[in-house]
């Protein structure tokens, strides 16, 4: 055992584990010479849930799942898995354990010279599993990811989303408690990543599995997690429901990171704003839940009389949950008026910030 790992002295009941949680870090901290990799990580994973853990490149997310999955010991802190501290265990102890945790990667990992259904057995021989067994198991599992037809072809001759759906089996042929996904469709294209998340989420619901997802990219969260995490510099600096964190996000990081996905307000609008008093003033309002779904725009008109229009922007749906973006122009200079627009609209839970105004009408 690393001799610099310091015990918590806690057990899953100190720590605030139930049956309910696969996972649990309890103030989890590892540096690397001057640099803390992981800075005080507390984090549950529920049974049956799918948690995507969100962040930069060098924001911890390798050392957290390495962490997860006994190949790293942290420094202080747990790592309770099923109930079990990990930090405490040898590597004897620690194998069947990791049997609970399915692992896929970013490049596959597949074995070259091994047939498709022996990559899929191959956690079960080294567990020493009779091959009628393990042959009934791959072949089991190559049916759930759509792949039977393949089980007698090499991983050359699979396409990209095919190696990684053969790396989805693997992973699953020791029948685990917690899928660790780590940049699972980084490497696939955008119509294949699809495919792959929608073949996750299925598996997550057929199987009640918990799945751990490791990515960069928002669009992996939005589409099959439902809480998500956002990691930076070590530490957790948002976390709650998909749909919640996406309507409000609170850091800057988090805002950073859904960019790409969220409505933003048009270039050519964007050049012409400026921060003194213009012709129009435009805002932006992030809506969710009741203010999403009702009449948010009438109701807005009746209440403030005069006009108002909307630019841009939209309602979505995420967890079933409607989540919109709407940026409006507000025309005129008077100050009253557009303080009244403002406290209306966050009188119905949404969030408003006012981008700038205009010089000419938009």
């Amino acid at each position: 055992m690393n001799q610099h790992f310091t015990s918590t002295v806690e057990t899953a009941e100190q720590a605030g584990a139930t049956q309910q949680d696969v996972v649990r870090l309890v103030e989890l901290k590892r540096r690397f010479g001057v640099t803390a990799a992981l800075d005080g990580i507390s984090l549950t994973v529920r049974k049956g849930e799918i948690l995507g853990i969100i962040g930069r490149s060098g924001a911890g997310k390798s050392t957290l799942i390495r962490c997860l999955n006994g190949l790293e010991r942290p420094d202080s802190g747990g790592v309770f898995i099923e109930g079990r501290e990990i930090g405490r265990l040898g590597e004897r102890d620690l194998q069947p354990l990791r049997r609970r945790i399915g692992m896929i990667f970013q490049h596959f990992n597949l074995l070259s010279a091994k047939t498709v259904e022996d990559n899929v057995a191959l956690p079960l021989k080294i567990e020493g599993r009779p091959k009628a067994e393990r042959l009934a198991r791959a072949a089991e599992l190559l049916d759930l990811v759509g792949l039977s037809e393949k089980a007698k072809a090499y991983p050359a001759l699979l396409s990209g989303g095919q190696k990684q759906r053969v790396g989805i089996a693997r992973a699953l042929a020791a029948r685990p408690a917690l899928l660790l996904s780590d940049e699972a469709t980084s490497a696939l294209d955008p119509e294949t990543t699809r495919s792959i998340l929608a073949l996750l989420k299925d598996i997550n619901r057929r199987l009640g599995l918990t799945i751990l997802l490791i990515t960069h990219e928002m669009e992996v969260i939005r589409s099959i997690a439902d809480r998500v995490a956002v990691i930076d510099a070590g530490r957790i600096v948002e976390e709650g429901p998909v749909w919640s964190v996406f309507a409000d996000p609170r850091s800057e990081i988090t805002r950073s990171l859904l960019g790409a996905i969220r409505p933003q307000l048009p270039a050519e609008l964007a050049a012409r704003l400026l921060p003194a008093a213009g012709a129009e003033t435009i805002l932006r309002v992030d809506v969710a839940g009741e203010a999403a779904s009702g009449p948010l725009l009438s109701d807005l008109a009746t209440a403030v009389p005069g006009a108002f229009r909307l630019v841009h922007g939209g309602i979505d749906h995420i967890q079933q949950q409607p989540v919109g973006t709407l940026f409006l122009s507000v025309p005129g200079s008077d100050a009253n008026r557009l303080a009244d627009i403002i406290t209306f609209l966050k009188a119905r839970q949404t969030r408003v910030e006012v981008l700038g105004h205009v010089a000419n009408p938009v």
